[in-house]
């Protein structure tokens, strides 16, 4: 997927949660806007988002695309075995405790996928929007479609009724990882739902407005619970300056 592509809708997506060294996050943020976003794109795939963590100064949390696994080794081989990684890759290694919490995810229905355009992308060096974007993580026991499809046809429908739509909805994607040298978290089965908002004021009134319903309060959300193996996992996430999620 490259970023002549009109409209980007990939079907394999990562969420990447990186630790950084105390401090050095800004660091980070500045080499990969300048250096990893449309180098990545050349490679076949398409970055989504960047955000830096607002609950903690030294998380990085980003988003890419694929167009399916085939193309994700593809393009992860291309990358890593290529000349930007060899250039900058140590730089950004260097800022990082740890970079292996990483969910592999596909959309959850048809058209709950992102829908974003590269080429729109902001330049380099273009101020971080003044947006909030939330990230809401559902944990459920492996192999069990049950709190998906609650939240799929419970809360979603409440969530578009109250406020603005969910940018995607996702889920687990079970396939095997094409790609060994970048590890994925296993064994896992959640559902992530991703919206934008001006601001966390927007986003508490609306979660408040959606959870207020009769449906969701006495049948949705306790159905949810009884489904969950924890508490949902609330990312409260700042875009960066070229994220296309903002």
């Amino acid at each position: 997927m490259s970023p002549t592509d009109p409209v980007g809708r990939p079907a394999v997506i990562e969420l990447r949660r990186y630790t950084l060294r105390p401090g050095r996050r800004d660091e980070l943020v500045d080499l990969f806007d300048r250096e990893f976003v449309e180098t990545q794109e050349a490679a076949g795939m398409v970055v989504l988002g960047q955000f830096r963590d607002l609950d903690d100064p030294d998380r990085f949390v980003w988003l890419r695309g694929f167009r399916d696994m085939e193309a994700r080794h593809r393009a992860l081989t291309a990358f890593y075995g290529g000349p930007v990684w060899a250039a900058h890759g140590p730089r950004a290694n260097a800022t990082m405790l740890d970079s292996d919490d990483v969910l592999l995810l596909r959309p959850l229905s048809g058209g709950s996928g992102f829908a974003v355009r590269p080429s729109e992308r902001p330049r380099a060096g273009a101020p971080a929007p003044d947006r909030f974007v939330s990230a809401v993580v559902w944990s459920f026991p492996p192999g069990r479609p049950d709190g998906a499809s609650l939240i799929r046809d419970g809360l979603l429908p409440a969530l578009r009724a109250t406020g603005p739509a969910p940018l995607a909805v996702l889920t687990t994607e079970t396939a095997h990882n094409t790609f060994p040298g970048l590890p994925v978290r296993t064994g896992e089965n959640v559902t992530v739902v991703l919206t934008s908002y001006p601001d966390e004021r927007a986003y508490r009134l609306h979660l408040a407005e959606a959870q207020a319903r009769p449906l969701v309060r006495d049948e949705v959300l306790p159905g949810i619970e009884r489904e969950q193996t924890a508490s949902p996992r609330a990312l409260r996430l700042a875009p960066t300056g070229r994220s296309l999620i903002s």
